[in-house]
């Protein structure tokens, strides 16, 4: 099963980097949720719908793409733990390079929770003033 996990979260992370919520939302339990840890503007519980709703409003914000790059994946059962690099640039035309630790917890196939790791003070720098601008209450990582 652990294989299956890992293809299922990499294929998560290709579909959220792309902005692609047709491809992202198989990869999804109904109930996920992510927690992105921290204590700025991004920390906090998303839901399956504001996590859909994120992908798509991605591709407004940084219609490069994350552009994933996956430095490491570990796989055991139901957990997958992937550290991965963005390399994105903004509507604005400013470089948005984030480093990820994500881990995520797979129920039955699909994604179920998922604790971000990132720097947030560098997503509010770069990225929340275009949400902010954007008014609809989207919360990109």
């Amino acid at each position: 099963m652990s294989e299956e996990n890992k293809q299922t979260v990499l294929t998560f992370i290709e579909a959220m980097g792309a902005s692609d919520k047709t491809a992202a939302i198989p990869c999804l339990d109904p109930e996920a949720f992510t927690v992105a840890k921290g204590y700025t503007k991004f920390a906090g519980v998303r839901n399956y719908d504001l996590i859909v709703g994120t992908i798509d409003a991605f591709r407004t914000l940084v219609p490069t793409g994350l552009r994933p790059s996956i430095k490491s994946v570990t796989a055991e059962g139901d957990r997958v733990v992937v550290e991965w690099e963005g390399n994105a640039v903004t509507a604005e035309g400013k470089p948005y390079c984030n480093q990820y630790c994500m881990v995520f917890t797979l129920r039955a196939g699909k994604i179920i929770q998922v604790n971000e790791y990132f720097c947030t003070i560098h997503a509010d720098e770069v990225l929340w003033p275009l949400v902010e601008a954007m008014g609809d209450g989207a919360h990109p990582s």
